[in-house]
């Protein structure tokens, strides 16, 4: 591994879509400066001003070749384009020794480039968002203080349960608000989902089939697993003594979702690629987001430990938002964690390499006091 690239000062935020908010702004007071690239340098121009940073960040039109030519050794390219569409973007990074950021799950092609990145000096930092990212370092902390109150080294079992969803303020009769593009909301939903259920594996097929309540806070919600939730288990470094019970990462949904969505479930048993991505559109064109609509961003983890030699332990994490005027709950959540890694690569303090929002229970709750202080809110609850 190379020593890190020092970093140069200059950021690029590539995209400013839903989930561009004030995270941006912080990165205008961290960063020399910052260069917003989009569609068009009008429409760049367009989501600066209503950012209220039209004079303390650069508007760019944003192609490969146009970011290419202007792109340094040290720089930071922080990518808000679908996540297909960031192994290309690490690619460039890596041959002009530029730093690379993101907020979605680590992919396979993003995953092959990291051995060249370590090499090259280049910090890789992912899963740095809401979820991923704000649940990850809930995961961390409640882990790392468990197994500081309860011990790891003897036998014990536990059941951890994350679920996040971004849902309306004000509910409305579709039960949901859409923070990202329809079109991928649908196909998540049919991606199998794995996950731990009474001590056994469980794939579910179709992930909305195992949609069952869920009280947080005294509220009733729906929940549904997503995803492989399995490598989550290492990752959050959970003792080889402790036997999962329960291990599931999801989705969080307003109580009456699932009967709402009826008719779009039963589009998906039966449609082909064009018929959803057809839907996509209908239910864009049907249910749009305006400026008027309020959301709100649902995250709760929890872990619950039965067993231990310090006797039994339960914790959760939960962070409930409520967007306003200047921003919505979900760029709040998700623009704001990424800022933070951003800064930490500006001031030379990530390694080279692949790094994630969470690596270590300490490192989780430095992360938390930093986010809690600029405005991220959340509680923790401990019973022992």
């Amino acid at each position: 591994m190379s020593e890190v690239v020092p970093a140069s000062g200059t950021v690029h935020w590539i995209g400013a879509g839903l989930s561009t908010g004030s995270g941006l702004a912080v990165l205008c007071e961290a960063a020399e400066r910052v260069r917003l690239w989009h569609r068009t340098e009008e429409r760049a121009a367009e989501a600066l001003a209503g950012l209220g940073l039209a004079s303390r960040a650069e508007p760019r039109a944003y192609t490969p070749d146009a970011l290419a030519a202007d792109l340094a050794p040290g720089d930071v390219v922080v990518s808000m384009l679908p996540a297909p569409e960031h192994a290309a973007l690490l690619a460039l990074c890596v041959s002009e020794r530029a730093h690379f950021a993101c907020s979605s799950y680590v992919s396979d092609a993003v995953l092959e480039q990291v051995p060249a990145a370590a090499r090259a000096g280049v910090v890789v930092l992912t899963e740095a968002g809401l979820d991923p990212g704000i649940d990850h370092l809930f995961a961390h902390s409640l882990v790392a203080r468990a197994r500081e109150a309860v011990g790891d080294g003897t036998p014990a079992s536990y059941s951890l349960t994350s679920y996040c969803g971004g849902v309306p303020a004000v509910p409305n009769d579709f039960r949901y608000r859409f923070s990202w593009a329809p079109a991928g909301v649908l196909n998540a939903l049919r991606s199998p989902a794995r996950y731990l259920e009474d001590g056994a594996e469980t794939t579910a097929d179709r992930p909305w089939e195992a949609t069952r309540r869920h009280v947080v806070d005294g509220e009733t919600f729906e929940v549904y697993p997503n995803r492989d939730s399995l490598p989550f288990v290492e990752q959050y470094g959970l003792p080889t003594a402790w036997k999962p019970r329960t291990f599931v990462r999801g989705t969080l949904r307003l109580d009456g979702w699932l009967r709402a969505w009826d008719g779009v479930f039963a589009e998906l048993r039966t449609g082909d690629d064009a018929r959803i991505a057809a839907l996509a559109q209908e239910l864009a064109a049907t249910y749009p987001t305006t400026d008027a609509d309020r959301d709100r961003v649902v995250l709760a983890v929890s872990l619950d430990v039965h067993g231990g030699a310090g006797g039994d332990w339960s914790g959760g994490y939960l962070l409930d938002l409520v967007g306003d005027e200047r921003e919505s709950a979900m760029a709040r959540c998700v623009s704001r964690p990424l800022a933070l890694g951003v800064r930490h690569i500006l001031d030379g303090s990530l390694p080279p390499g692949l790094c994630r929002a969470a690596e270590t229970g300490a490192r989780s709750q430095e992360w938390l006091a930093e986010l809690a202080r600029e405005g991220v809110h959340f509680t923790l609850r401990v019973d022992q």
